[in-house]
Parts: C-alpha cells; structure tokens; sequence
C-alpha cells in the first residue's frame, strides 16, 4: 500500500499470521470456504446517529441517554452479532461515504467536505475571514477519469456487481454534486437506485408534503426524488425506503444471485421532524420537544432495521446475510438540537463537524452468522475506509482490480478474535476545510490516533491537544504540554503522512 502509516500493514498480517498460527476457529472456517461463497450483505447506514442515540450501550456502562433512546432492534442485532465500541468516520457526511465507497483514506481522495454543487467550495470557505481553503474535490466521486475536481475510483459496489451481487441503492446517496456523474448511484455499481442523487438531507421526511417535491421547492435541491408512489400519503420517509428496499429484495428473489443492500437512510439527519408512530411518547417524557422529535426518528430508523430482520427471518435468508451497521459521523450537537449545544453525545466531547470523539466516534454492529460470537464485544479502532476490502473479503474476494490504492484494511480476522487487541495501528482524519458552526474541536484540523493517544492539530492558529482516550474519554485534559516527546511523535507520524501523500492545506489570508 503506498499511502501506508508506518507499520500498519506489517502489523496487521503479522497478527493475522498469529491467529491462523493459534487455530482460532473463525480463522480457519474462513479459510475453508469455497472460493465462490458469496454471502447476501446488508450495510445498514444511518445520517449523523451518534454514538449515544440508542439503548445499546457502547461505552462501559449504561449512561442517561441510552435510557432514553428506544431501539430494540440496535439491542437484537448486537445480541446476534458483534458490538464495535471504537468504530470511527469522518466528522461530516460525504467524506465518509467517498471512503466508504473507495477505501480510501480522505487525506487521499481529497472529497474532505460535505458536496452539492459542481466545481464550488463551500461559501462559509468563501467568505472565512483568515483562512484561505484549497479546491478539494468538491464534486466527489467520479467513473470517468476526466471529471474535473473528483476522485476518480472503483467503488466496491462495482466489484460486487461485476463479482455476481444484485446491487441494491436505498436512501441517501450525496456521493457527487448536481450534475456530474457520481450523483446517480447507478453510475457507481448499483444496479438499483431508489432516493439517491446530489443532496445529503431531504426537504421533507412527510409523505404528506411528497418529500418536499412541493411547487415551491422546484428549484431547490433538498426533495427527495423517486418515491412518487407515496406522495399525498401518510407515511414518514424512513418507512418509505424500508417499504421499497423490501421490495427490491423480493424482486432479487429467484435470480439466484446474491444481494448486497446499501440501506442508507436519510434519517437522523435534519431536519428534525417527528415521526408520527412514535413521538407522543417522547413528549410524554416532559424532555425539550426538539430532543422528543429526535428519538421518534431514531426509533422510526430502528423499526427499519427491525423490519429487515424480520424480512431475512420469515425468506429464510438469515443465515446466509451479513448486516453491518454504520453511521456516517458522530451526532449532531452544535446547532439544530434542543438543550445544551455539544452535550448530546456524552459522555464523548462535541459532536458533528468536531476531531473530538463526538464527532467521529460512532455506533457499530456487524451480524456474521457462523463467523461472529453471538453476543459479542470487539474493543479495537477501525476507520471507515476499512469497509472496504473487508465486505469484499466478506463476499470471498482478496484480490481484485482497482484504479485507486487501498487505504483501508480488513477486519475480517479480527472479527473471527475479537479479544486479541490491535492496538498500535495510526488511524488520520484530515479536514483542511470550514463546516460552519463552532464548538470544542470544530474547524480545520489534522488528527491522529495511535494506541492511547490521539493528537489533534488546529490550521487556524497552529494549536495542539493531546489526549490519553483510556483515561479521559471526554477529552477534558489537554495533555500537549504535559507529554510533549508523545506529541512529538504524534506530529511527526502525522506530518510525514500528509506529506507522503501531498495532502490539501488551508492557507493564512494575513
């Protein structure tokens, strides 16, 4: 891997060799599976769900906002499947879902902010009064080569669908800006694409309002398209999607192919709308009824959930499907909540748009019948390109051809053992750009998390926090001083990275 932190792949297949060596039975099964096992597999992606917006608990104990949040189902699937507690994505939407689809690390595909329209930085980017920001690849993933300001990969999706899968689009897409090709999933290896285009929020999540597709919206590009079917009802959009990706299955029914589903909800995102099935309950807690609305769409993506599982249980498919679970970034605090700003994730600090672990630390289960412990816990980081060789291995493939470096690493392995602890492995967020809001660890950053110890560098005024995450998760004491041959270090693996791979960098206007 050319972009490779230092030590990282050697790590990793010296560990791998060390479990094949030990016997472990996960290991072993995998090796055993004929070369044409190909798995149904389900990427259930949730928008902005933080790492505390559900009742499973994946801190070390049960906090007040696990008590509040209902999701049933979030609790079934872990029982089945595996809890990652150190799952991590990028602090803002598309820059995840672009490593998502391409493995590769954001410093290196350069999609580091959220898209929309073609060949434009963002205004906030325009108009910041003492940064000048680089023209990052603000019309996001691209099939052709000659799409300017794009990265231009081969998403996993096409190696699925060229492998065998029915590939399956469901929801929000916000992969490439208004009118190049990464907008249409269609274009990036799906075959089906119901909802998906440019925009990353819908402008209604109402069926009553058509999902905003209302005459006074016809120039904006919020309305979510493709659900005509269900204009005029009364249904909430989350359910809509469930009711279609349902439908896309039994029309796979017979093929005799296998299926991979990419369920990516436009919920929780903004805006915060409640859903009528559940939000009187909500309101009957006497909590702030912005924060009643909130949990009634993170119960709503939860019976989604719930529904699908039930779909693979009642077509006998459930042995035989993977379900990963995945939010595009830590939950929303800054703006648009009710209660106190960048207190919604604790006990993480901050939120969406932050380096602080509120806003990249997110919820993470993955179900592997006959692979993954029932039940179990895994408490080993991993980024959000890593999905991408590791559904590929899932789906019995090691070596495939790509445009793109792999940045990502599987975690296949580490599935099969969860108890054994890859620890030393550097994971980097680079955002040389501006989100908007302000709050503890918003703005242009750099950061780097190796074992313990995560440092974060700031491009506005050149400071620096240090943190030791095994014993201040909340990020409250800024160790930067007070450690500085770890800093050193830190900065040092960091810097040589970025510049390994010529990363983008704001500059100072003064």
């Amino acid at each position: 891997m050319r972009h490779s932190l230092p030590n990282l792949r050697v790590y990793f297949w010296i560990c791998t060799y060390l479990l094949v060596l030990m016997g472990f039975p996960g290991c072993t099964n995998q090796k055993q599976k004929p070369q044409k096992y190909q798995p149904n597999i389900i990427l259930f992606m949730v928008d902005d769900m933080g790492w505390q917006d559900t009742s499973v608990p994946f801190g070390k104990q049960k906090t007040p906002f696990n008590e509040r949040y209902q999701t049933p189902n979030m609790e079934r699937l872990a029982a089945d499947g595996m809890k990652f507690t150190q799952a991590y994505a990028t602090p803002v939407c598309s820059p995840t879902r672009v490593s998502l689809m391409t493995g590769m690390n954001a410093a290196i595909h350069r999609v580091t902010n959220w898209t929309l329209y073609k060949d434009e930085i963002k205004q906030m980017e325009k108009d910041h009064p003492d940064l000048s920001f680089p023209l990052w690849n603000v019309n996001g993933i691209s099939p052709d080569p000659n799409t300017p300001h794009a990265v231009h990969a081969t998403t996993f999706p096409m190696i699925l669908r060229d492998s065998g899968y029915h590939t399956i689009h469901m929801g929000k897409a916000h992969l490439g800006a208004i009118g190049t090709p990464g907008e249409d999933p269609l274009n990036l290896g799906f075959e089906v694409n119901i909802a998906g285009h440019a925009a990353g929020a819908p402008k209604s999540y109402y069926g009553t309002e058509n999902f905003g597709n209302l005459p006074q919206f016809t120039d904006s590009p919020w309305p979510v398209p493709g659900l005509e079917e269900y204009h005029g009802e009364d249904i909430f959009l989350t359910e809509a999607l469930t009711q279609k990706a349902l439908k896309a299955l039994d029309q796979n029914e017979g093929s005799g192919k296998p299926f991979f589903l990419y369920m990516a909800h436009y919920a929780v995102h903004t805006p915060i709308m409640g859903d009528p099935r559940f939000v009187q309950k909500y309101y009957d807690m006497g909590i702030d009824s912005t924060e009643a609305k909130y949990a009634s769409m993170v119960e709503g993506m939860d019976k989604s959930l719930g529904d699908i599982m039930d779909y693979l249980e009642e077509k006998k498919l459930d042995k035989n499907t993977i379900i990963l679970f995945m939010s595009d970034n830590g939950g929303l605090s800054a703006v648009a909540r009710g209660g106190t700003p960048h207190t919604h994730n604790k006990p993480l600090s901050s939120g969406k748009g932050s380096a602080h672990e509120g806003g990249i630390r997110v919820p993470m289960l993955v179900k592997w019948p006959g692979v993954i412990t029932p039940g179990s816990v895994n408490r080993n980081y991993l980024i959000i390109e890593d999905f991408y060789p590791t559904i590929l291995e899932m789906a019995g493939m090691r070596s495939y051809p790509t445009v793109q470096e792999i940045d990502g690493v599987s975690f296949v392995s580490m599935m099969s053992t969860p108890m054994l602890m890859v620890q030393e492995r550097p994971l980097v967020w680079h955002f040389p750009n501006e989100w908007g809001p302000t709050g503890p660890g918003i703005g242009a950053f750099s950061a780097i998390r190796q074992g313990s110890w995560k440092y974060i560098f700031y491009h506005l005024d050149q400071r620096e926090e240090l943190f030791n995450l095994d014993t201040d998760l909340g990020e409250t004491t800024n160790l930067a001083d007070k450690e500085p041959h770890i800093k050193k270090a830190l900065w040092e693996t960091l810097s040589g990275f970025l510049k390994a791979v010529d990363a983008q960098m704001p500059t100072r206007k003064n």
